[in-house]
C-alpha cells in the first residue's frame, strides 16, 4: 500500500537546502538591529566620503606610481595612467568598506566579520592582478619599436598569453584567500588534462602550429596568402588555434593553424616583382619581316619603359615561340617593378594597347583558331528543282546537267566557272 506524503513532507528538502542561507542572513540582520543608528549612519558616511574622494586619490595615486617608476617617456606614462585609471578607481572602494566595516564591528568573533575581512582581502586582489592585466597593453607597445622580431602577430599572440596567465593566477589567489585549496585542484586537473589530452590532439596541434607560425614568421597581418585547395585571401588575425583570413569575396575564414603548418603556403605580398607571361598569335600569312619588326618593337618598349624590371636585374625574353595550330606564336616574358595588383592590371593594360600599335602597324593581325578546307572538284550530280506548286500539283523539275570541269582542275570555284555552272540569266526559271 502506498504512503501518503503531505505537503511539507515534499518541502522538506528544499527547506533543509535553504536553512543555511536563511540562517545566516537572518544573524545579519539581528547583528545589524542591534547596532545604534549613529554607528551604521557613520559607517555609511564615511563610505559615501570615499566615493566622493574617488577621483583626487586615484589622481595622486597615479601620480605617485608614474613618478616612482621614473618613466622618461611621456607617451609611455599616458599609457600606463590611462591602463591603471579602472584599477586604481577600485582603491577608494575599497578603503571605504574596510573603514566602514570598522566603525560597525559587527560580529567580531564570528561570520560575519570574516566575511568582511575576506571581502576586502579580495577587493585588494582584484585590484592588484586588474593592474596587471591593464598594464600588458603598455608594456608590449613599449617592447615593439625596440625588438625588431616583436612583429604585430608575435605581439598579439604573447599580450594573449600572458592576459590568459594574469587571469588564471588571479582567480587561483582569490580561491586560496577564500580558503580553497589549489595544490590539490591542480593534481585533479592534471589528471583529468591527461585524460581529455587523448581526445584534443587537434587543438594541441594547432596550438604548437601557431607558434611555429609566429615563429617563422611565415606571414604578418594584411598579407596575400594562397594554401593550395584551402584558402586565399588576406590575413587579418593569428589566435592560438586558427588564424583568420578574409578571401576576396569578403567572407571572413578561421583556418585552423595546423593547416597552414602542414601546407605550402604562397605568400604573394612577398613578391619582390611580378610576372607577366603571354603568348601572342599572329596569322601564317605573317611574313620573316613582319615578324622581326613585331619582336623588336615589343622588346624595344619594355626595355625602355619605366614600369618594368631592366632585363639585367630579372629575366626578360620577347622570342617567336612556337608554330600552333593556326598561328605563330611570340612569348612575351617580363617582369613589372611594381606588385600592387592594380598597378600591375594597368601597367598589363598599357602593354596590351603597345602590342596591338606593334602589330597592326607592321601589316600584320593577331590570329585566331581557324579551320582551311580544300575542294578538289565540284560534284556533277546537282539537285532537282523545287518550284512554286501550280494548284494543289508540286512542280520538280531535273537539274541542269553542267559541263565537264577541266583536266586537272583542283582547288577554289573562280568566277568564270561559277557563270558556267550556273547557267545563263533566266535558263531553268518560270
Amino acid at each position: 500500500m502506498p504512503i501518503e506524503r503531505s505537503p511539507a513532507d515534499l518541502l522538506a528538502p528544499a527547506q533543509r537546502a535553504v536553512e543555511p542561507v536563511t540562517s545566516f542572513f537572518g544573524h545579519v540582520v539581528a547583528a545589524v538591529e542591534a547596532l545604534p543608528m549613529e554607528r551604521i549612519a557613520t559607517a555609511l558616511g564615511v563610505f559615501l566620503l570615499c566615493l566622493a574622494l574617488r577621483w583626487p586619490i586615484r589622481h595622486v595615486i597615479l601620480f605617485l606610481i608614474v613618478r616612482t617608476v621614473g618613466i622618461t617617456s611621456k607617451d609611455l606614462r599616458t599609457q600606463i595612467a590611462d591602463a591603471l585609471r579602472q584599477p586604481v578607481g577600485l582603491l577608494p572602494v575599497v578603503l571605504g568598506i574596510f573603514f566602514a566595516f570598522e566603525i560597525l564591528k559587527v560580529d567580531e568573533s564570528g561570520i560575519i566579520a570574516r566575511i568582511s575581512k575576506e571581502a576586502v582581502a579580495t577587493l585588494l586582489i582584484l585590484a592588484a592582478y586588474w593592474a596587471l592585466f591593464a598594464l600588458v597593453e603598455p608594456l608590449i607597445a613599449y617592447l615593439r619599436p625596440r625588438q625588431s622580431h616583436l612583429t604585430a602577430p608575435v605581439a598579439d599572440w604573447i599580450r594573449n598569453a600572458l592576459k590568459c596567465l594574469v587571469a588564471f593566477f588571479a582567480l587561483a589567489a582569490i580561491l586560496q584567500q577564500w580558503g580553497v585549496r589549489i595544490g590539490p585542484m591542480l593534481t585533479g586537473l592534471g589528471i583529468v588534462g591527461a585524460a581529455a589530452a587523448l581526445g584534443s590532439q587537434a587543438l594541441f596541434k594547432n596550438l604548437i602550429s601557431g607558434v611555429l607560425i609566429l615563429m617563422e614568421q611565415r606571414f604578418q597581418y594584411g598579407d596575400w596568402v594562397k594554401v593550395p585547395n584551402v584558402v586565399e585571401g588576406t590575413v587579418e588575425s593569428i589566435g592560438f588555434g586558427s588564424t583568420k583570413i578574409r578571401q576576396f569575396d569578403d567572407a571572413a575564414v578561421q583556418v585552423p593553424n595546423s593547416d597552414l603548418a602542414d601546407n605550402a603556403v604562397i605568400n604573394y605580398t612577398r613578391m619582390r616583382r611580378r610576372r607577366i607571361y603571354w603568348l601572342i598569335g599572329v596569322p601564317y600569312s605573317t611574313t620573316v619581316d613582319q615578324l622581326r619588326v613585331i619582336r623588336d618593337g615589343i622588346e624595344t618598349y619594355i626595355h625602355e619603359c619605366a614600369d618594368f624590371v631592366p632585363y639585367k636585374q630579372a629575366s626578360t625574353f620577347v622570342r617567336i615561340d612556337s608554330f600552333g595550330q593556326s598561328s605563330i606564336n611570340i612569348m612575351v616574358y617580363c617582369f613589372t617593378r611594381t606588385t600592387n595588383w592594380g598597378e600591375w592590371l594597368l601597367v598589363k593594360e598599357r602593354l596590351a594597347y603597345k602590342i596591338m600599335d606593334i602589330v597592326l602597324g607592321a601589316g600584320s593581325s593577331f590570329a585566331f583558331p581557324s579551320t582551311s578546307l580544300y575542294v578538289e572538284s565540284m560534284p556533277h550530280d546537282q539537285p532537282d528543282l523545287f518550284l512554286p506548286p501550280e494548284g494543289d500539283q508540286p512542280r520538280i523539275e531535273a537539274a541542269v546537267e553542267p559541263p565537264p570541269a577541266a583536266t586537272g582542275a583542283v582547288g577554289r570555284v573562280g568566277p568564270a566557272d561559277k557563270g558556267e555552272l550556273d547557267g545563263a540569266p533566266g535558263e531553268g526559271q518560270g
